[in-house]
């Protein structure tokens, strides 16, 4: 039996999330589907994370089990002629038997996309989060230092997780500026639910002077949920980066940039 890693991509616009549901379109739905069609019935396949519903990602990790002898640098071929056109696969790898798309995962990184405009923009509706203020960056970038570390997470957490910790290490936390356009980039070793998208909104109360930038290294010692900002709309946020060891790495060593 072989393990094979799929690097793809996806506009989460249209999905209820990455994860298999009964009666919900998902992507996890939309590539078994597929790869039951070019591989047998019954294929499974493992995410490398549960992106909510309207999520974006420029790459993502899945592996599944086949005993198919189609050559792995056949198979995006394959797929995609079975996928929907807002899905797509990249790349393939015959990995090592104990891959696994979540626990081989070393880090990941999310970019969550803000455009500042008193005006839609009917382009970027289900892309990006609109924002009608002009932010306080400087403030924002200063709050989100208290980001990095290994930290209780528990108050950017929302209510479902979970998981048995709430610590988690950010290695990264940086704000990029393009015109009216402020993406908020954050690489860390896992993610609670929701925690990039309220990681967001208390950068938001910050530039709004709702929260003091000093206030944040508090906020998090609280655990205290409410103290923080909102979990801001999940059409603005991607999965942008992924890293893993052995040959599964070479398919992510790349970081596509949001345009």
């Amino acid at each position: 039996m072989r393990n094979i890693a799929l690097r793809l991509s996806y506009d989460g616009s249209r999905y209820h999330g990455w994860q298999l549901q009964r009666s919900e379109l998902t992507v996890a739905g939309a590539l078994e589907t597929a790869l039951s069609a070019v591989c047998g019935p019954g294929r499974r396949v493992t995410g490398c994370g549960r992106t909510d519903a309207g999520v974006h990602a420029l790459v993502y990790c899945a592996n599944f089990s086949t005993d198919s002898k189609i050559p792995a640098h056949r198979l995006p071929y394959a797929l995609n002629s079975r996928l929907p056109p807002d899905i797509a696969v990249s790349a393939a790898l015959d990995v090592p038997v104990d891959f696994d798309a979540v626990v081989s995962c070393i880090k990941k990184e999310y970019t969550y996309e803000i455009y500042c405009s008193r005006l839609p923009d009917p382009f970027r509706v289900n892309r990006a989060y609109r924002y009608p203020l002009k932010p306080d960056v400087g403030a924002m970038r200063s709050a989100a230092a208290a980001f990095v570390g290994t930290l209780d997470f528990a108050a950017m957490r929302s209510a479902g997780s979970r998981t048995k910790t709430t610590v988690r290490t950010v290695f990264r936390y940086d704000i990029d500026c393009d015109g009216d356009t402020i993406r908020l980039r954050v690489c860390a070793d896992g993610f609670l639910y929701n925690m990039a998208r309220a990681m967001a909104g208390t950068l938001l109360y910050v530039s709004e002077g709702k929260i003091s930038p000093d206030g944040v290294p508090a906020l998090l010692a609280s655990g205290d949920r409410r103290l923080a900002g909102p979990t801001v709309p999940a059409r603005g946020l991607y999965m942008t980066g992924l890293w893993y060891d052995g040959p599964a790495g070479d398919m992510f060593t790349d970081r596509p940039s949001l345009r």
